[in-house]
């Protein structure tokens, strides 16, 4: 199921922007409109300004998710993430991705994912270059390209990230998959789909929706119709 869907269109809704009064509530209302892939946002306070969950939350929701035939797909905006990349697989993590910008040994700490039984991702924010990826290009099940600055929900889209991430289709190999986080919503998601990019968080869009499952739908529909 978790490589089966790092290479095939899926919306991850990030429950950054969920109602944490009735996370299970929410987390079941978008996975029976469809969805397969939960996104969790990891915060520190250090690397991004913001602090946001831990281990403890995604161990709350892991069975609920791997019930319902989804996964947990856990992006670590933290100072060293090799220090809590066991504690987060522990929990109930199927994917772990790190920033190469906060990772002093980065072939290391992906190793490590790997060897903790969870798919491996590196991510980039807007202005780091592309080269970055390339030394680990290998090492990687799939890269996650920043389209807005790492922190918060709610943020604008950066539109001149496109022409990287187009760049960073053609230089991965087709069976990893490539992700898209911030400001993914019905206005971007055709401008997200042109890239040939797979994989698409959307936080606001869906959470902060009157009604998240048909936001999702939505958006899931707009995947489908290029596979149609």
């Amino acid at each position: 199921m978790s490589e089966e869907l790092l290479t095939t269109y899926q919306l991850a809704p990030s429950i950054l922007s969920a109602d944490f009064s009735r996370l299970g509530e929410e987390i079941k209302t978008v996975m029976d409109a469809g969805v397969r892939v939960i996104h969790v946002d990891v915060m520190d306070g250090h690397y991004v300004p913001n602090i946001t969950i831990g281990p403890v939350v995604v161990a709350g929701i892991a069975r609920q998710v791997r019930e319902a035939g989804g996964i947990l797909d856990v992006h670590l905006m933290i100072e060293n993430p090799e220090r809590y990349v066991e504690a987060f697989a522990k929990a109930g993590a199927d994917w772990i991705c790190v920033h190469v910008e906060a990772s002093t040994h980065l072939n290391m700490t992906l190793s490590q994912i790997r060897a903790a039984g969870c798919k491996a991702g590196v991510s980039l924010n807007p202005a780091t270059p592309l080269v970055a990826l390339q030394e680990v290009g290998g090492d990687i099940d799939f890269a996650l390209m920043m389209t807005v600055n790492p922190g918060f929900s709610g943020q604008e889209f950066i539109s001149s990230v496109v022409p990287k991430i187009e760049r960073a289709r053609k230089l991965l190999p087709p069976e990893v998959g490539l992700e898209v986080d911030g400001g993914v919503d019905a206005d971007t998601i055709e401008t997200v789909l042109d890239t040939g990019a797979n994989l698409f968080v959307a936080g606001s869009a869906v959470f902060g929706a009157a009604d998240p499952a048909a936001a999702a739908g939505e958006l899931m529909n707009a995947m489908a119709a290029r596979t149609g």
